[in-house]
């Protein structure tokens, strides 16, 4: 630097996560800039406009679905001060959209926790919590992810409003068609393939089970279970919107989701 001293590895480290946060700031704020043009265009065009790869709201906001969907588990981790460092690595890594989900936390912990996270992420991620809609409105969460043995869509829905993000979880076809019906932003598919992060998992679907869930609807869609970088990108070309990953992110959160991110570009 002119007429000073060259910034030392522990400061460049920090203009570097700076950076990225930033730019995550700057993307944000240019979907929803770009989802305000979108509503316009749907509302000249009588509703007829469809954008793959977007979840629209009841209200016409779009929320873009990024290739990687991240999904933190508090049970995964030693403890909380891990959670929070390792959601901030997830951040520097690329990661824009981040589910909550938390099987066997208590509810004042749990709030603890997400609202923490609100806080510590602003605007630069959304956020999703997993079953619980009370909870994300406690939260300021932008939406919230079902299965099969939660609420209805429609009961979440009418706690969360039109503007929040609904997802749902799906593993087989007529569950799909089912949840297609809803009103339901996105759907998940699987799972794909065998995984430990379920205690007692569905059957897999594998690849042909993403090709058939694509033909199935034109919601954005979710593919889950067993993905790894190894078998990532072949879930996106049998049709999936995005990957949703749990254990393959925990060893060195930040350099993982960037290789899913060169990965899957």
């Amino acid at each position: 630097m002119e007429g000073g001293s060259e910034l030392s590895p522990q400061a460049g480290q920090i203009v570097k996560k700076l950076r990225v946060r930033v730019r995550a700031i700057e993307v944000v704020r240019e979907a929803r800039s770009l989802s305000k043009r979108f509503r316009e265009l749907s509302r000249e065009s009588g509703g007829a406009l469809d954008l793959p790869g977007f979840a629209q709201t009841r209200h016409g906001a779009l929320i873009p679905l990024p290739r990687l969907y991240s999904i933190v588990d508090p049970s995964l981790l030693p403890g909380t001060a891990d959670l929070f460092a390792f959601v901030a690595e997830l951040a520097s890594g690329g990661c824009t959209l981040l589910q909550y989900r938390n099987k066997t936390g208590q509810a004042r912990m749990m709030v603890e926790h997400t609202r923490t996270l609100r806080t510590r992420l602003g605007e630069s991620v959304t956020l999703v919590m997993n079953d619980r809609a009370d909870l994300c409105l406690a939260a300021g969460f932008d939406g919230v992810h079902v299965g099969q043995d939660d609420l209805s869509p429609g009961s979440v829905r009418r706690i969360i409003g039109a503007d929040r993000l609904l997802g749902v979880s799906t593993h087989n076809p007529e569950q799909l068609q089912d949840a297609d019906l809803t009103s339901a932003d996105y759907l998940a598919i699987g799972p794909v393939f065998v995984t430990s992060s379920k205690l007692n998992p569905d059957p897999v679907l594998g690849l042909e089970g993403v090709r058939r869930a694509r033909a199935l609807t034109r919601k954005p869609l979710v593919a889950i279970g067993g993905i790894t970088r190894a078998n990532a990108a072949s879930v996106i070309a049998a049709g999936a919107d995005s990957v949703a990953v749990i254990s393959d992110l925990l060893r060195d959160p930040r350099k993982s989701a960037e290789e899913f991110f060169r990965i899957l570009r």
